[in-house]
């Protein structure tokens, strides 16, 4: 009698990533104290990075695309809304506590002023009338992008690498996040109303972020756009252009960082800023303002203008910033050598208050301790993964959907859940292993512990993933067939997905 085919690791792999199963899961072995059994159990891994798995990869970019959805074109107020700032509060008047410390909190005179307005206490976009009498409510599309750092290529790659400003570009990436908050507060202090947005950085192909957003309600160009060239970032911190340690670092001696020499030791944080604060001449370190190019669209939903926008706005949340325009010929030595170089330079600058990067420089960081090593921030933006991106990728403000990332991921179970229980079947979530389920003496029934597994037993768990995928999709088509949905999804939120 002949022995059935073989499933190797690798032949198990390729079979998850086509039917959208995890491949990295998390092996779990469980006791059932009940039956006195033991079986091991795949728990999803979880990754939003698609070199790392797909399949999780693209449910986490499926539950973006709900949240984008579900707030962009909303037409009702969140319950709480809190009351519009008054007229004469300048949200945008200084970059932080720092600035406050250290400089005046006066607008440069550069900048061109704000417009201002009156203050509405709404979220939501008016509603516009057609001559014929119908009503619709646009909202927009934005794209904001950072200035040139020197001519490049068609590839992005710079025309002239030994005179392209790394420094500056690494500077804008380190802090893009904050400038982006700072337009929002101006945004809102111009267009009247409180804003809200869900907006998605990336990288263009020379490396630089820029931003898409999904803006709610529409706003005059000419607003944007002065907006945009009123909107500036200034960085109060001490200097950093010449580095103090580069063949040796200062130690801690456990109280303070000291120069392993001398054993002097060096400013704390608070004793730098004392220090600018006192200087007349200062200036800050770094400004940084947006580029000139601004694209706007108006958008208005129900379309499959919408649909493709937030698709658009979500296409990139998967990859790796150093790996979101790689070609599928593999790497370009050039392209390479441009995020080696980026990489080079952001290794050693700091990324906030307590970046270990300041002890180069001669300052102790902002609340200090033992192991700091300048060149080893724990702060991903410094990774060539990142490229200085190492914070938030999605920006969403607080009253665009009113409900938190977690919410929506339980609002997509709950429409699988009611389906299944209208056709009588329990939700496979609801008693598998659960750790609340217990036995007659009230203790757990099930016991859950680590497993290390051999690459058969990966196959067979991962086997067994696909099959109980299959079995979910079957009963969840089934109970859609046999009676209404209930959905609360808006009409363009991507399809729920069962598993």
């Amino acid at each position: 009698m002949l022995d059935g085919p073989v499933i190797t690791a690798d032949m198990a792999r390729e079979l998850a990533l086509s039917q959208k199963v995890c491949i990295r899961p998390l092996l779990r072995r469980v006791h059932d104290r009940h039956d006195d059994t033991e079986d091991v159990v795949a728990l999803p891994c979880g990754s939003t990075r698609e070199a790392v798995c797909p399949p999780c990869a693209y449910k986490a970019r499926v539950l973006r695309m709900q949240q984008c959805t579900a707030g962009w074109h909303r037409t009702d107020e969140p319950e709480h809304c809190p009351a519009p700032p008054r007229d004469d509060q300048d949200e945008d008047q200084a970059d932080d506590d720092l600035d406050r410390r250290v400089r005046s909190t006066r607008r440069r005179q550069d900048a061109p002023d704000l417009p201002r307005v009156p203050q509405e206490n709404r979220t939501v976009g008016r509603v516009f009338a057609t001559a014929d009498g119908r009503e619709y409510r646009p909202s927009m599309f934005l794209t904001l992008t950072m200035p040139s750092y020197g001519a490049v290529t068609s590839a992005g790659v710079p025309a002239d690498p030994p005179n392209y400003n790394y420094r500056r570009q690494a500077l804008d990436a380190l802090h893009f996040a904050r400038l982006v908050d700072r337009f929002w507060q101006n945004l809102r202090r111009a267009a009247g109303y409180k804003v809200q947005y869900f907006g998605a950085v990336e990288p263009q192909r020379r490396l630089v972020p820029h931003l898409h957003a999904a803006l709610r309600g529409a706003i005059p160009r000419a607003t944007i756009r002065e907006v945009v060239a009123a909107t500036y970032l200034q960085l109060w911190w001490p200097s950093f252009d010449r580095p103090v340690y580069v063949h040796r670092t200062p130690v801690w001696d456990g109280e303070s960082y000291v120069d392993a020499d001398t054993g002097e030791v060096l400013p704390t944080w608070d004793q730098a800023l004392d220090r600018l604060a006192a200087d007349p001449e200062a200036k800050p370190v770094h400004v940084m303002r947006f580029g000139r190019q601004v694209d706007m669209a108006g958008i208005i939903a129900p379309s499959e203008d919408a649909d493709r926008a937030v698709r658009y706005l979500t296409k990139y949340l998967t990859k790796a910033v150093a790996d979101t325009h790689t070609s599928e010929g593999g790497p370009d030595p050039a392209a390479e050598a441009h995020a080696d170089r980026l990489h080079a330079e952001l290794r050693f600058l700091p990324c906030s208050e307590r970046c270990a990067n300041w002890l180069r420089y001669g300052i102790q960081p902002d609340a200090a301790g033992p192991g700091l090593q300048p060149g080893r921030c724990a702060s991903k933006a410094h990774d060539r993964e990142h490229l200085g991106l190492g914070g938030r990728r999605v920006l969403v403000s607080r009253q665009w959907s009113g409900k938190r990332l977690a919410e929506h991921k339980a609002d997509r179970a709950t429409v699988v859940r009611e389906a299944l229980l209208a056709a009588g079947l329990v939700a496979p979530e609801t008693e598998r292993l659960a750790a609340a389920v217990t036995l007659s003496d009230g203790s757990p029934r099930f016991v859950w512990t680590d497993t290390r597994p051999d690459a058969r037993t990966y196959a067979r768990v991962l086997l067994a993933s696909i099959a109980e995928r299959h079995r979910w999709r079957e009963q969840y088509e089934a109970a859609k067939a046999a009676g209404p949905l209930v959905d609360n999804r808006p009409a363009t939120a991507p399809p729920t997905d069962p598993g």
